[in-house]
């Protein structure tokens, strides 16, 4: 015999087994039970949460010889007919495939005659915002006043699709998604009868990503056991199955990019892309994890509200003093433009790659969210005992006028330390004797001063600095050289400066006030 999907295996018989839906099924049920059964329904909601399974429940329950209270009893020769499709009473139909004004007219003349047996004739229109105009408006007269014997049950997934002329004669019921908790629960009911072995947190990621959708959870179960069949479905399997990425990769991912580290994120990537993770589920699963940081941000409290373990929700508030609330606000905005993007794009990596520099660099936008973000990082340059010099009144080529280098060293300590004098005055030497690459980096870095008085070797971010943070030998390297020139021990900060600009807008270009003091005294 061949095998049945657990969705269509599993399908609700009654209403009792509609998982999700209780207002809609507590009211039908109660029309039921009073006879005021209307002439026209309306079901809509997203894919998955049981319009077209209501409507046959309803429809076989009209027709029931012997009616429970949950619905259709299952046994009667009727029930049995229209759950098999033989029944002519219960007529499904797929506006999709059958949208043109011909179908519905054949629906029109058929409505005409009464049924052969039962009580009523159920139309089921499915997809219903597929017709044309036209078969909108064949239906019309129809759907206002049908015999006392017809049902007409529309569903749709895109209700606005659907003219008001329509909508005014229809009972509407709106399905909403359903929970985590419930789409976790029944799949747990459902393995048990199964007899297979899932882990709890198998089951509730599954239900994470079936996004509100019963059927689709329980076709991602499908997909996960047989990819895995005679074993227990872990946790780390249905990552595997799914190209799905766990949680603390997405803390690491984080917490570089608060860094801005965009070689760890880079790196990163690579690293979730020969795992063979599938990138537009982790573009959705990131957006989901800083929707997480943005609630728990926001107000306390949250746990019902977010769907994680203890030790990783302690772990997202952690994250969540570390960050302000704009930053995530703007993250969020940059990876939703993305998740738009992606799906169809052919250089998916790409394109991850580019919004994760994004992050990285607010100056590469111009909006509030990335003012703000560029504000921030001046402050914490402030704060690591960066002086932020004035604007310059001069242009970039030309020289430092008199009163433009007074006031750069207005900004300055009261001293600057002889050593580091020393070394400024003889840095072309210091320079020339280094070893490449040290020697070409050198060249185009620039010299300033920290809070602490220490020398400071501010150079552009990419190669340069990856040379010098990403491996503090070379760092070391460079301050036995300096030592060697100055006959003292000297200890350096490496800082980086996204362009020049940055670093005349931030920082006090020392080679400038240095060679303005020995004109002075040459003078």
């Amino acid at each position: 015999m061949s095998y049945t999907a657990l969705y269509r295996k599993f399908r609700p018989d009654t209403f009792a087994d509609v998982k999700g839906q209780d207002p809609i099924v507590t009211t039908l049920k109660n029309q039921l039970k009073a006879n005021r059964i209307g002439h026209a329904y309306l079901f809509t909601g997203t894919r998955g949460t049981g319009k077209t399974t209501v409507a046959k429940i309803f429809a076989r329950a009209v027709n029931c010889e012997h009616p429970t209270e949950d619905g259709p009893c299952g046994e009667c020769r009727t029930c049995r007919a229209i759950a098999s499709g033989a029944s002519m009473n219960v007529i499904e139909i797929d506006a999709a495939s059958n949208n043109g004004v011909d179908n519905i007219r054949e629906i029109v003349d058929e409505v005409s005659y009464s049924p052969a047996e039962g009580k009523y004739k159920v139309y089921i229109i499915d997809e219903v915002h597929m017709l044309s105009i036209g078969a909108f408006n064949a239906l019309l007269k129809t759907l206002e006043e049908p015999p006392s014997y017809v049902i007409f049950i529309l569903a749709t997934t895109e209700v606005h699709k659907l003219p008001i002329t329509i909508l005014s004669r229809c009972q509407r019921y709106d399905f909403r998604r359903i929970s985590i908790d419930t789409i976790a629960e029944r799949m747990r009911e459902l393995m048990e009868t199964e007899q297979v072995q899932v882990e709890e947190k198998a089951l509730r990621y599954i239900a994470k990503v079936a996004d509100g959708s019963l059927r689709d959870g329980l076709s991602l179960l499908d997909q996960c056991i047989a990819f895995h069949l005679g074993e227990e479905l872990t946790y780390d399997k249905t990552l595997e199955v799914l190209g799905a990425v766990d949680t603390e990769v997405f803390s690491r991912l984080l917490r570089s990019v608060l860094e801005r580290n965009v070689l760890g994120c880079v790196e990163l990537l690579e690293e979730i892309v020969m795992q063979g993770r599938e990138l537009t589920q982790f573009v959705t699963d990131f957006t989901w994890y800083l929707r997480n940081l943005m609630l728990v941000q926001s107000s306390d409290h949250l746990e019902d509200v977010i769907d994680m373990s203890s030790d990783n929700l302690a772990r997202l508030k952690e994250e969540a003093e570390m960050a302000e609330i704009d930053q995530i606000l703007r993250y969020i905005r940059i990876f939703s433009d993305l998740s738009g993007q992606i799906r169809y794009a052919s250089q998916k990596r790409i394109l991850v790659e580019i919004a994760l520099i994004k992050l990285c660099r607010p100056d590469m936008e111009s909006g509030g969210e990335a003012l703000l973000d560029r504000i921030r990082q001046v402050e914490d340059k402030v704060e690591r005992g960066v002086v932020a010099a004035p604007e310059p009144e001069h242009s970039p080529a030309s020289p430092v006028s008199g009163q433009a280098a007074e006031k750069t060293a207005q900004m300055l300590p009261r001293a600057v330390p002889d050593d580091v004098k020393a070394i400024v005055q003889k840095w072309p030497s210091i320079v020339g004797n280094a070893e490449n690459p040290m020697k070409m980096y050198l060249k185009a870095a620039r010299l300033s001063l920290g809070g602490d008085n220490r020398l400071m070797v501010v150079v552009e971010d990419g190669l340069a600095s990856d040379y010098f943070n990403e491996h503090p030998q070379n760092k070391e390297q460079l301050e036995r050289l300096l030592s060697d020139f100055s006959g003292k021990e000297i200890s350096v900060s490496i800082q980086t400066v996204q362009s020049e600009r940055e670093f005349e807008s931030s920082y006090v270009d020392l080679s400038q006030v240095i060679r303005m003091e020995i004109e002075e005294e040459d003078e």
